[in-house]
Protein backbone atom coordinates (compact mmCIF):
# COMPACT_ATOMS: atom_id res chain seq x y z
CA UNK A 1 0.00 0.00 0.00
CA UNK A 2 1.39 3.43 -1.02
CA UNK A 3 0.89 6.76 0.71
CA UNK A 4 -1.52 7.75 -2.05
CA UNK A 5 -3.77 4.71 -1.68
CA UNK A 6 -3.85 4.51 2.11
CA UNK A 7 -7.34 4.87 3.65
CA UNK A 8 -6.46 8.06 5.56
CA UNK A 9 -5.04 9.68 2.43
CA UNK A 10 -8.16 8.82 0.44
CA UNK A 11 -10.34 10.22 3.23
CA UNK A 12 -8.22 13.38 3.23
CA UNK A 13 -8.59 13.73 -0.54
CA UNK A 14 -12.35 13.32 -0.32
CA UNK A 15 -12.63 15.76 2.58
CA UNK A 16 -10.43 18.25 0.71
CA UNK A 17 -12.75 18.08 -2.30
CA UNK A 18 -15.67 19.05 -0.06
CA UNK A 19 -13.66 21.80 1.64
CA UNK A 20 -12.55 23.13 -1.75
CA UNK A 21 -16.10 24.30 -2.48
CA UNK A 22 -16.17 27.18 0.06
CA UNK A 23 -12.42 27.77 -0.29
CA UNK A 24 -12.66 28.08 -4.07
CA UNK A 25 -15.76 30.26 -3.90
CA UNK A 26 -13.97 32.69 -1.57
CA UNK A 27 -10.80 33.09 -3.59
CA UNK A 28 -12.52 33.10 -6.98
CA UNK A 29 -14.81 35.86 -5.73
CA UNK A 30 -11.76 37.83 -4.61
CA UNK A 31 -10.21 37.26 -8.05
CA UNK A 32 -13.36 38.60 -9.70
CA UNK A 33 -13.48 41.67 -7.46
CA UNK A 34 -9.77 42.36 -8.08
CA UNK A 35 -10.24 42.28 -11.87
CA UNK A 36 -8.56 38.90 -12.35
CA UNK A 37 -5.08 40.35 -11.79
CA UNK A 38 -2.54 37.68 -10.75
CA UNK A 39 -0.91 38.21 -7.31
CA UNK A 40 -3.88 40.21 -5.97
CA UNK A 41 -5.59 37.22 -4.42
CA UNK A 42 -2.46 36.56 -2.39
CA UNK A 43 -2.32 40.24 -1.43
CA UNK A 44 -5.89 40.07 -0.16
CA UNK A 45 -5.14 36.85 1.71
CA UNK A 46 -2.25 38.62 3.39
CA UNK A 47 -4.57 41.48 4.33
CA UNK A 48 -6.97 39.08 6.03
CA UNK A 49 -4.11 37.43 7.91
CA UNK A 50 -2.71 40.73 9.18
CA UNK A 51 -6.05 42.39 9.99
CA UNK A 52 -8.11 39.49 11.38
CA UNK A 53 -6.42 37.95 14.42
CA UNK A 54 -8.80 34.97 14.47
CA UNK A 55 -7.93 34.22 10.83
CA UNK A 56 -4.21 34.43 11.57
CA UNK A 57 -4.66 32.14 14.57
CA UNK A 58 -6.72 29.68 12.52
CA UNK A 59 -4.15 29.60 9.70
CA UNK A 60 -1.33 29.09 12.21
CA UNK A 61 -3.18 26.21 13.87
CA UNK A 62 -3.93 24.64 10.47
CA UNK A 63 -0.28 24.91 9.44
CA UNK A 64 0.81 23.36 12.74
CA UNK A 65 -1.64 20.48 12.27
CA UNK A 66 -0.27 19.87 8.78
CA UNK A 67 3.29 19.78 10.12
CA UNK A 68 2.28 17.37 12.91
CA UNK A 69 0.57 15.09 10.37
CA UNK A 70 3.55 15.19 8.00
CA UNK A 71 5.97 14.34 10.81
CA UNK A 72 3.79 11.47 11.95
CA UNK A 73 3.47 10.06 8.42
CA UNK A 74 7.20 10.42 7.77
CA UNK A 75 8.09 8.57 10.96
CA UNK A 76 5.34 5.94 11.22
CA UNK A 77 3.81 5.68 7.77
CA UNK A 78 0.46 6.56 6.21
CA UNK A 79 -1.51 4.98 9.05
CA UNK A 80 0.07 7.06 11.81
CA UNK A 81 -2.49 8.34 14.34
CA UNK A 82 -0.94 11.77 13.89
CA UNK A 83 -2.15 11.76 10.27
CA UNK A 84 -5.63 12.52 11.60
CA UNK A 85 -4.32 16.04 12.34
CA UNK A 86 -4.38 16.65 8.57
CA UNK A 87 -8.12 15.99 8.51
CA UNK A 88 -8.65 18.54 11.27
CA UNK A 89 -6.55 21.03 9.29
CA UNK A 90 -8.71 20.52 6.19
CA UNK A 91 -11.91 21.17 8.16
CA UNK A 92 -10.40 24.30 9.71
CA UNK A 93 -9.17 25.64 6.35
CA UNK A 94 -12.69 25.33 4.93
CA UNK A 95 -13.72 28.05 7.41
CA UNK A 96 -10.91 30.55 6.67
CA UNK A 97 -10.65 33.48 6.37
CA UNK A 98 -13.26 34.07 9.05
CA UNK A 99 -15.65 36.73 7.76
CA UNK A 100 -14.87 36.29 4.05
CA UNK A 101 -18.15 34.92 2.75
CA UNK A 102 -18.11 32.53 -0.22
CA UNK A 103 -20.98 34.33 -1.98
CA UNK A 104 -20.69 37.84 -0.63
CA UNK A 105 -23.26 40.51 0.14
CA UNK A 106 -22.00 43.94 -0.89
CA UNK A 107 -20.13 42.34 -3.81
CA UNK A 108 -22.00 39.21 -4.85
CA UNK A 109 -20.05 36.47 -6.59
CA UNK A 110 -21.32 36.10 -10.17
CA UNK A 111 -20.58 32.88 -12.04
CA UNK A 112 -19.72 34.47 -15.38
CA UNK A 113 -18.27 32.61 -18.36
CA UNK A 114 -14.85 33.93 -17.41
CA UNK A 115 -15.21 32.60 -13.87
CA UNK A 116 -16.28 29.23 -15.24
CA UNK A 117 -13.14 29.02 -17.37
CA UNK A 118 -11.03 30.10 -14.41
CA UNK A 119 -12.79 27.51 -12.24
CA UNK A 120 -11.79 24.70 -14.61
CA UNK A 121 -8.13 25.71 -14.42
CA UNK A 122 -8.42 26.24 -10.65
CA UNK A 123 -9.75 22.71 -10.19
CA UNK A 124 -7.03 21.20 -12.37
CA UNK A 125 -4.23 23.08 -10.58
CA UNK A 126 -5.52 22.08 -7.13
CA UNK A 127 -6.33 18.50 -8.10
CA UNK A 128 -2.99 17.78 -9.78
CA UNK A 129 -1.03 19.27 -6.90
CA UNK A 130 -3.21 17.51 -4.28
CA UNK A 131 -2.64 14.11 -5.86
CA UNK A 132 1.09 14.75 -6.29
CA UNK A 133 1.53 15.88 -2.69
CA UNK A 134 -0.67 13.06 -1.42
CA UNK A 135 1.76 10.63 -3.06
CA UNK A 136 4.62 12.32 -1.18
CA UNK A 137 3.03 13.37 2.11
CA UNK A 138 -0.02 11.16 2.46
CA UNK A 139 -3.01 12.79 4.16
CA UNK A 140 -1.00 15.96 4.77
CA UNK A 141 -0.73 16.60 1.01
CA UNK A 142 -4.33 17.77 0.35
CA UNK A 143 -4.18 19.97 3.46
CA UNK A 144 -1.05 21.69 2.11
CA UNK A 145 -2.89 22.46 -1.14
CA UNK A 146 -5.81 24.10 0.70
CA UNK A 147 -3.35 26.03 2.84
CA UNK A 148 -1.79 27.42 -0.35
CA UNK A 149 -5.07 28.00 -2.18
CA UNK A 150 -4.72 31.79 -2.46
CA UNK A 151 -1.37 31.73 -4.33
CA UNK A 152 -2.62 28.74 -6.34
CA UNK A 153 -5.59 30.88 -7.40
CA UNK A 154 -3.09 33.48 -8.61
CA UNK A 155 -1.34 30.71 -10.54
CA UNK A 156 -4.64 29.82 -12.21
CA UNK A 157 -5.14 33.51 -13.05
CA UNK A 158 -1.68 33.68 -14.62
CA UNK A 159 -2.43 30.60 -16.71
CA UNK A 160 -5.77 31.92 -17.95
CA UNK A 161 -4.69 35.55 -18.55
CA UNK A 162 -3.22 35.01 -22.06
CA UNK A 163 -6.13 32.74 -22.94
CA UNK A 164 -8.65 35.41 -21.92
CA UNK A 165 -6.80 38.11 -23.81
CA UNK A 166 -6.71 36.01 -26.98
CA UNK A 167 -10.38 35.11 -26.60
CA UNK A 168 -11.43 38.76 -26.23
CA UNK A 169 -9.53 39.86 -29.31
CA UNK A 170 -12.59 39.68 -31.56
CA UNK A 171 -14.51 42.13 -29.36
CA UNK A 172 -11.61 44.59 -29.51
CA UNK A 173 -11.33 44.17 -33.29
CA UNK A 174 -15.06 44.74 -33.62
CA UNK A 175 -14.72 47.98 -31.64
CA UNK A 176 -11.83 49.17 -33.81
CA UNK A 177 -13.91 48.44 -36.92
CA UNK A 178 -16.83 50.40 -35.48
CA UNK A 179 -14.55 53.36 -34.73
CA UNK A 180 -13.24 53.27 -38.30
CA UNK A 181 -16.80 53.25 -39.64
CA UNK A 182 -18.28 56.01 -37.46
CA UNK A 183 -15.06 58.08 -37.30
CA UNK A 184 -15.77 60.12 -34.16
CA UNK A 185 -13.10 62.25 -32.58
CA UNK A 186 -11.83 60.37 -29.53
CA UNK A 187 -11.28 62.24 -26.27
CA UNK A 188 -9.24 60.13 -23.86
CA UNK A 189 -9.01 61.00 -20.16
CA UNK A 190 -6.81 59.48 -17.48
CA UNK A 191 -5.51 60.47 -14.06
CA UNK A 192 -4.96 59.06 -10.60
CA UNK A 193 -8.45 60.21 -9.70
CA UNK A 194 -11.20 62.38 -11.12
CA UNK A 195 -11.45 60.45 -14.40
CA UNK A 196 -15.13 59.59 -14.16
CA UNK A 197 -16.24 63.02 -12.94
CA UNK A 198 -14.17 64.76 -15.62
CA UNK A 199 -15.56 62.44 -18.29
CA UNK A 200 -19.11 63.35 -17.24
CA UNK A 201 -18.26 67.05 -17.23
CA UNK A 202 -16.74 66.77 -20.71
CA UNK A 203 -19.76 64.96 -22.12
CA UNK A 204 -21.98 67.69 -20.68
CA UNK A 205 -19.88 70.53 -22.12
CA UNK A 206 -19.55 68.95 -25.57
CA UNK A 207 -23.10 67.68 -26.01
CA UNK A 208 -24.52 71.14 -26.71
CA UNK A 209 -22.31 71.39 -29.82
CA UNK A 210 -21.60 67.80 -30.88
CA UNK A 211 -23.33 64.42 -30.80
CA UNK A 212 -21.37 62.92 -27.94
CA UNK A 213 -21.09 59.42 -26.49
CA UNK A 214 -19.15 58.71 -23.29
CA UNK A 215 -18.01 55.37 -21.92
CA UNK A 216 -20.39 54.41 -19.07
CA UNK A 217 -19.59 54.13 -15.36
CA UNK A 218 -15.96 53.06 -14.94
CA UNK A 219 -15.63 51.14 -18.23
CA UNK A 220 -12.00 52.16 -18.57
CA UNK A 221 -10.05 49.08 -19.66
CA UNK A 222 -9.66 47.29 -22.98
CA UNK A 223 -12.82 45.21 -22.75
CA UNK A 224 -14.86 47.94 -21.06
CA UNK A 225 -14.08 50.49 -23.77
CA UNK A 226 -14.65 47.88 -26.48
CA UNK A 227 -18.08 47.17 -25.04
CA UNK A 228 -18.85 50.88 -24.86
CA UNK A 229 -17.96 51.34 -28.52
CA UNK A 230 -19.78 48.21 -29.70
CA UNK A 231 -22.94 48.94 -27.70
CA UNK A 232 -23.19 52.73 -27.87
CA UNK A 233 -21.41 54.14 -30.89
CA UNK A 234 -23.91 54.83 -33.69
CA UNK A 235 -23.57 56.56 -37.07
CA UNK A 236 -23.56 60.29 -36.57
CA UNK A 237 -21.60 60.20 -33.30
CA UNK A 238 -19.12 63.05 -33.50
CA UNK A 239 -17.16 62.60 -30.28
CA UNK A 240 -16.44 59.53 -28.15
CA UNK A 241 -15.23 60.33 -24.61
CA UNK A 242 -13.14 57.47 -23.22
CA UNK A 243 -11.99 57.11 -19.64
CA UNK A 244 -8.71 55.17 -19.51
CA UNK A 245 -7.55 53.41 -16.34
CA UNK A 246 -4.42 51.42 -15.58
CA UNK A 247 -3.10 48.60 -13.44
CA UNK A 248 0.45 49.07 -14.66
CA UNK A 249 2.81 50.70 -17.12
CA UNK A 250 2.12 50.08 -20.80
CA UNK A 251 -1.63 49.64 -20.47
CA UNK A 252 -2.60 53.12 -21.65
CA UNK A 253 -0.16 52.79 -24.54
CA UNK A 254 -2.01 49.62 -25.55
CA UNK A 255 -5.43 51.25 -25.07
CA UNK A 256 -4.31 54.12 -27.27
CA UNK A 257 -3.52 51.70 -30.11
CA UNK A 258 -7.08 50.37 -29.98
CA UNK A 259 -8.78 53.72 -29.30
CA UNK A 260 -6.38 56.37 -30.70
CA UNK A 261 -7.12 59.70 -29.00
CA UNK A 262 -7.46 62.92 -30.95
CA UNK A 263 -7.55 64.84 -27.66
CA UNK A 264 -5.82 63.38 -24.59
CA UNK A 265 -6.01 64.73 -21.04
CA UNK A 266 -4.61 63.95 -17.60
CA UNK A 267 -6.53 65.15 -14.54
CA UNK A 268 -3.96 64.73 -11.79
CA UNK A 269 -1.02 62.60 -10.71
CA UNK A 270 -1.67 61.28 -7.22
CA UNK A 271 -1.22 58.34 -4.90
CA UNK A 272 -4.19 56.20 -5.92
CA UNK A 273 -2.03 53.56 -7.66
CA UNK A 274 0.85 53.38 -5.20
CA UNK A 275 -0.07 49.87 -4.03
CA UNK A 276 0.76 48.56 -7.49
CA UNK A 277 3.24 51.10 -8.87
CA UNK A 278 5.16 52.13 -5.73
CA UNK A 279 6.01 55.73 -6.71
CA UNK A 280 4.23 58.74 -8.18
CA UNK A 281 7.00 59.08 -10.79
CA UNK A 282 6.13 55.61 -12.12
CA UNK A 283 2.46 56.60 -12.08
CA UNK A 284 3.28 59.80 -13.98
CA UNK A 285 5.17 57.96 -16.70
CA UNK A 286 2.36 55.42 -17.09
CA UNK A 287 -0.27 58.17 -17.34
CA UNK A 288 1.85 60.19 -19.76
CA UNK A 289 1.49 57.39 -22.31
CA UNK A 290 -1.92 58.84 -23.17
CA UNK A 291 -0.26 61.80 -24.92
CA UNK A 292 1.90 59.74 -27.29
CA UNK A 293 -0.62 59.33 -30.13
CA UNK A 294 -2.79 62.40 -29.51
CA UNK A 295 -2.57 65.47 -31.71
CA UNK A 296 -3.96 67.68 -28.93
CA UNK A 297 -3.27 67.35 -25.20
CA UNK A 298 -4.88 69.05 -22.21
CA UNK A 299 -2.74 69.22 -19.08
CA UNK A 300 -3.02 70.95 -15.67
CA UNK A 301 0.35 72.68 -15.44
CA UNK A 302 0.24 73.47 -11.71
CA UNK A 303 1.93 70.06 -11.32
CA UNK A 304 5.59 70.56 -12.38
CA UNK A 305 5.72 67.10 -13.96
CA UNK A 306 2.68 67.82 -16.10
CA UNK A 307 4.07 71.25 -16.94
CA UNK A 308 7.23 69.54 -18.19
CA UNK A 309 5.14 67.08 -20.17
CA UNK A 310 3.26 69.99 -21.74
CA UNK A 311 6.56 71.46 -22.90
CA UNK A 312 7.64 68.11 -24.36
CA UNK A 313 4.35 67.75 -26.23
CA UNK A 314 4.60 71.29 -27.61
CA UNK A 315 8.17 70.61 -28.76
CA UNK A 316 6.89 67.47 -30.53
CA UNK A 317 4.45 69.60 -32.53
CA UNK A 318 1.30 68.77 -30.61
CA UNK A 319 -1.33 71.35 -29.75
CA UNK A 320 -1.22 71.89 -26.00
CA UNK A 321 -4.09 73.35 -23.99
CA UNK A 322 -2.76 74.16 -20.55
CA UNK A 323 -5.01 74.66 -17.53
CA UNK A 324 -4.31 76.15 -14.12
CA UNK A 325 -6.04 76.98 -10.86
CA UNK A 326 -3.66 79.87 -10.11
CA UNK A 327 -5.13 83.31 -10.86
CA UNK A 328 -2.98 85.10 -13.43
CA UNK A 329 -1.18 81.93 -14.54
CA UNK A 330 0.24 81.73 -18.06
CA UNK A 331 -2.21 79.08 -19.22
CA UNK A 332 -4.95 78.68 -21.80
CA UNK A 333 -7.62 78.01 -19.18
CA UNK A 334 -7.45 79.53 -15.70
CA UNK A 335 -10.13 78.66 -13.16
CA UNK A 336 -10.23 80.71 -9.97
CA UNK A 337 -12.43 78.64 -7.68
CA UNK A 338 -11.46 80.36 -4.43
CA UNK A 339 -14.88 82.00 -4.30
CA UNK A 340 -16.54 78.61 -4.39
CA UNK A 341 -14.75 77.67 -1.18
CA UNK A 342 -15.51 80.97 0.52
CA UNK A 343 -19.16 81.02 -0.51
CA UNK A 344 -20.24 77.40 -0.67
CA UNK A 345 -23.88 78.31 -1.06
CA UNK A 346 -23.33 80.20 -4.33
CA UNK A 347 -20.18 78.48 -5.61
CA UNK A 348 -18.92 81.78 -7.05
CA UNK A 349 -15.88 81.40 -9.31
CA UNK A 350 -14.37 82.83 -12.48
CA UNK A 351 -12.77 81.26 -15.52
CA UNK A 352 -10.62 82.56 -18.34
CA UNK A 353 -11.05 80.55 -21.54
CA UNK A 354 -8.20 81.58 -23.84
CA UNK A 355 -5.03 83.53 -23.16
CA UNK A 356 -6.42 86.79 -24.48
CA UNK A 357 -9.88 86.40 -23.01
CA UNK A 358 -11.26 88.17 -19.97
CA UNK A 359 -12.34 86.10 -16.96
CA UNK A 360 -16.05 85.44 -16.77
CA UNK A 361 -18.01 84.57 -13.62
CA UNK A 362 -19.35 81.04 -13.31
CA UNK A 363 -21.17 79.12 -10.64
CA UNK A 364 -19.68 75.71 -9.85
CA UNK A 365 -20.51 73.04 -7.33
CA UNK A 366 -18.63 73.44 -4.08
CA UNK A 367 -18.28 69.65 -3.96
CA UNK A 368 -16.64 69.39 -7.39
CA UNK A 369 -12.88 69.22 -7.75
CA UNK A 370 -11.70 72.41 -9.42
CA UNK A 371 -8.93 70.71 -11.39
CA UNK A 372 -11.44 68.30 -12.95
CA UNK A 373 -13.67 71.21 -13.96
CA UNK A 374 -10.71 73.12 -15.40
CA UNK A 375 -9.51 70.10 -17.40
CA UNK A 376 -13.03 69.53 -18.73
CA UNK A 377 -13.21 73.17 -19.82
CA UNK A 378 -9.80 72.78 -21.47
CA UNK A 379 -11.01 69.74 -23.41
CA UNK A 380 -14.11 71.62 -24.55
CA UNK A 381 -11.90 74.52 -25.69
CA UNK A 382 -9.63 72.07 -27.53
CA UNK A 383 -12.71 70.61 -29.24
CA UNK A 384 -13.66 74.12 -30.44
CA UNK A 385 -16.81 74.44 -28.37
CA UNK A 386 -17.76 78.15 -28.31
CA UNK A 387 -16.43 79.92 -25.23
CA UNK A 388 -19.87 81.24 -24.30
CA UNK A 389 -21.26 77.71 -24.40
CA UNK A 390 -18.52 76.39 -22.13
CA UNK A 391 -18.98 79.19 -19.59
CA UNK A 392 -22.74 78.81 -19.60
CA UNK A 393 -22.75 75.05 -19.13
CA UNK A 394 -20.13 75.09 -16.35
CA UNK A 395 -22.87 76.34 -14.03
CA UNK A 396 -24.89 73.16 -14.58
CA UNK A 397 -22.35 70.35 -14.38
CA UNK A 398 -23.75 66.89 -13.68
CA UNK A 399 -22.84 65.05 -10.53
CA UNK A 400 -21.40 61.55 -10.47
CA UNK A 401 -23.15 58.80 -8.58
CA UNK A 402 -21.69 58.18 -5.10
CA UNK A 403 -19.23 61.06 -5.53
CA UNK A 404 -20.15 63.85 -3.11
CA UNK A 405 -23.87 63.31 -3.71
CA UNK A 406 -25.92 65.30 -1.22
CA UNK A 407 -29.18 63.72 -0.08
CA UNK A 408 -31.58 64.13 2.82
CA UNK A 409 -32.14 61.25 5.17
CA UNK A 410 -35.65 60.46 6.49
CA UNK A 411 -34.48 61.71 9.89
CA UNK A 412 -33.83 65.16 8.43
CA UNK A 413 -30.03 64.89 8.47
CA UNK A 414 -28.07 65.64 5.32
CA UNK A 415 -26.10 62.75 3.84
CA UNK A 416 -23.04 63.24 1.64
CA UNK A 417 -22.47 60.03 -0.29
CA UNK A 418 -18.80 60.03 -1.28
CA UNK A 419 -18.46 56.25 -1.18
CA UNK A 420 -16.79 55.98 -4.60
CA UNK A 421 -14.00 58.34 -3.59
CA UNK A 422 -10.83 56.75 -2.26
CA UNK A 423 -8.05 59.30 -2.58
CA UNK A 424 -6.60 61.60 0.09
CA UNK A 425 -7.24 64.89 -1.73
CA UNK A 426 -10.87 64.07 -2.44
CA UNK A 427 -11.45 62.76 1.08
CA UNK A 428 -10.17 65.97 2.70
CA UNK A 429 -12.19 68.12 0.30
CA UNK A 430 -15.35 66.15 1.05
CA UNK A 431 -14.68 66.56 4.77
CA UNK A 432 -14.27 70.31 4.38
CA UNK A 433 -17.54 70.56 2.46
CA UNK A 434 -19.36 68.43 5.03
CA UNK A 435 -18.00 70.56 7.87
CA UNK A 436 -19.28 73.75 6.18
CA UNK A 437 -22.74 72.24 5.76
CA UNK A 438 -22.82 71.07 9.38
CA UNK A 439 -21.85 74.56 10.55
CA UNK A 440 -24.57 76.14 8.42
CA UNK A 441 -27.19 73.76 9.80
CA UNK A 442 -25.97 73.98 13.37
CA UNK A 443 -25.83 70.21 13.70
CA UNK A 444 -23.35 67.46 14.40
CA UNK A 445 -20.91 66.18 11.81
CA UNK A 446 -20.51 62.40 11.57
CA UNK A 447 -18.03 60.60 9.32
CA UNK A 448 -18.38 56.92 8.41
CA UNK A 449 -15.36 55.46 6.62
CA UNK A 450 -13.31 52.29 6.22
CA UNK A 451 -10.39 54.49 5.19
CA UNK A 452 -8.52 54.57 1.89
CA UNK A 453 -6.83 51.62 0.19
CA UNK A 454 -4.35 50.91 -2.61
CA UNK A 455 -2.03 53.64 -1.32
CA UNK A 456 0.89 51.29 -0.78
CA UNK A 457 3.60 52.54 1.58
CA UNK A 458 1.72 55.73 2.51
CA UNK A 459 -1.66 54.12 3.22
CA UNK A 460 -1.39 54.10 7.01
CA UNK A 461 0.01 57.63 7.07
CA UNK A 462 -2.76 59.03 4.85
CA UNK A 463 -5.49 57.36 6.90
CA UNK A 464 -4.00 58.68 10.13
CA UNK A 465 -3.91 62.17 8.66
CA UNK A 466 -7.49 61.92 7.46
CA UNK A 467 -8.83 60.77 10.82
CA UNK A 468 -6.85 63.53 12.54
CA UNK A 469 -8.57 66.01 10.21
CA UNK A 470 -11.93 64.47 11.16
CA UNK A 471 -11.11 65.08 14.83
CA UNK A 472 -9.98 68.65 14.09
CA UNK A 473 -13.26 69.31 12.30
CA UNK A 474 -15.14 68.36 15.46
CA UNK A 475 -16.70 65.33 13.80
CA UNK A 476 -17.51 61.93 15.23
CA UNK A 477 -15.70 59.06 13.50
CA UNK A 478 -17.06 55.60 12.84
CA UNK A 479 -14.20 53.46 11.51
CA UNK A 480 -15.66 50.54 9.57
CA UNK A 481 -13.97 47.14 9.34
CA UNK A 482 -10.38 46.25 10.11
CA UNK A 483 -8.50 47.13 6.93
CA UNK A 484 -7.47 50.59 8.17
CA UNK A 485 -8.83 50.47 11.71
CA UNK A 486 -5.51 50.84 13.53
CA UNK A 487 -4.43 53.89 11.51
CA UNK A 488 -7.83 55.59 11.75
CA UNK A 489 -8.11 55.12 15.50
CA UNK A 490 -4.53 56.24 16.06
CA UNK A 491 -5.01 59.41 14.03
CA UNK A 492 -8.30 60.34 15.68
CA UNK A 493 -7.39 59.47 19.23
CA UNK A 494 -9.89 59.10 22.06
CA UNK A 495 -13.56 59.08 21.13
CA UNK A 496 -13.48 57.21 17.81
CA UNK A 497 -15.91 54.35 17.28
CA UNK A 498 -14.72 51.09 15.72
CA UNK A 499 -17.55 49.11 14.11
CA UNK A 500 -17.54 45.78 12.32
CA UNK A 501 -19.77 46.70 9.38
CA UNK A 502 -21.16 49.65 7.46
CA UNK A 503 -24.72 48.63 8.44
CA UNK A 504 -23.89 49.04 12.13
CA UNK A 505 -22.13 52.34 11.43
CA UNK A 506 -25.10 53.72 9.46
CA UNK A 507 -27.51 53.03 12.31
CA UNK A 508 -25.16 54.68 14.82
CA UNK A 509 -24.47 57.65 12.52
CA UNK A 510 -28.15 58.38 11.97
CA UNK A 511 -28.72 58.49 15.72
CA UNK A 512 -25.67 60.69 16.29
CA UNK A 513 -26.59 63.16 13.52
CA UNK A 514 -30.22 63.49 14.64
CA UNK A 515 -32.33 65.84 12.49
CA UNK A 516 -29.89 68.71 11.91
CA UNK A 517 -26.60 66.93 11.46
CA UNK A 518 -24.52 65.97 8.43
CA UNK A 519 -23.31 62.43 7.73
CA UNK A 520 -20.35 61.96 5.40
CA UNK A 521 -19.94 58.46 3.99
CA UNK A 522 -16.36 58.57 2.78
CA UNK A 523 -15.30 55.62 0.65
CA UNK A 524 -16.72 52.14 0.97
CA UNK A 525 -15.03 48.76 0.65
CA UNK A 526 -16.67 45.62 -0.69
CA UNK A 527 -16.86 42.76 1.77
CA UNK A 528 -13.89 40.87 0.37
CA UNK A 529 -11.89 43.33 2.47
CA UNK A 530 -11.63 42.61 6.21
Amino acid sequence: MTLLTSPLTLVALGLAVIAAVPVGARWLRVAQREHYVPTWVSRMAGLWLTRESITLLGAAVAALLVVVAAIGIASSGAGSPLAIAALAAIVLLALLPVGLKPRGTSATFVLTDRVKRLLVVWILVHLILAVALAALLGAAGPAVVLLLSAPLTDLALAITAPIEKAGSKRFVEQAKKRLDQVKPRVVAITGSYGKTSTKNYVAHLLSATYTTVASPASFNNRLGLSRAVNDRLVPGTEIFVAEMGIFGAGEIRELSTHFPPDIAAITVIGEAHLQRMRSTDVIFRAKAEITERARTVVLPIDDPRLAGLAEECAAAGKRVVSVSLRPGADADVVLDASGADDAAATGAASIRLGRDAAPVPVTISSTGHAVNIAVAAGIALAADVPVATIAGRLSDLPGSQHRAEVQQAPSGALVIDDTYNSNPVGAHRALEGAARLAAERGGALVVVTPGMVELGPVQAERNRAFSAAIKAAGATLYAVGRTNRAALLEGYGEGAHAVASREVAVAEAVRAAADRGVILYENDLPDHYP
